[in-house]
């Protein structure tokens, strides 16, 4: 099982104690509940925030991503349930070039942060500081 709920940005960009360093200079907060509107164009006043959520078990499983800048959404919400086609680049992904990762080596962008490190949203908290 894979569970992910959350806000990613450049360092410096979501002000809380829940920030998680993640690579190419990007923090995830860990998100428990859906943020409304107003609070990412709030967030996404000082920079790109990106939303993602994503929940898989045996393999097959959903994503959502959408990206915020300057107060406003400008990507998606891009979704891809768990009957649709692949596509060539997932939701995630695409939300994480929105931000400028680069993947590098990597199979994709949600490689090259290491958003595979922790399996459910929570254990991401132990590593907030």
């Amino acid at each position: 099982m894979y569970c992910l709920q959350a806000a990613i940005a450049r360092a410096g960009v979501l002000a809380s104690d829940l920030v998680v360093p993640l690579a190419q200079d990007l923090v995830l907060l860990p998100l428990f509940d859906v943020p409304d509107s107003g609070q990412l164009a709030e967030w996404s006043s000082r920079g790109p925030v990106a939303v993602v959520d994503a929940e898989y078990f045996g393999g097959t499983g959903s994503q959502r991503a959408e990206v915020w800048d300057q107060g406003r959404r400008v990507l998606g919400p891009l979704v891809r349930e768990e009957d649709d086609p692949a596509p060539d680049v997932s939701p995630i992904s695409q939300a994480l070039r929105w931000l400028g990762v680069v993947k590098g080596e990597h199979h994709d962008e949600f490689d090259a942060v290491g958003l595979g490190r922790h399996r459910v949203t929570a254990d991401w908290v132990t590593y907030a500081g």
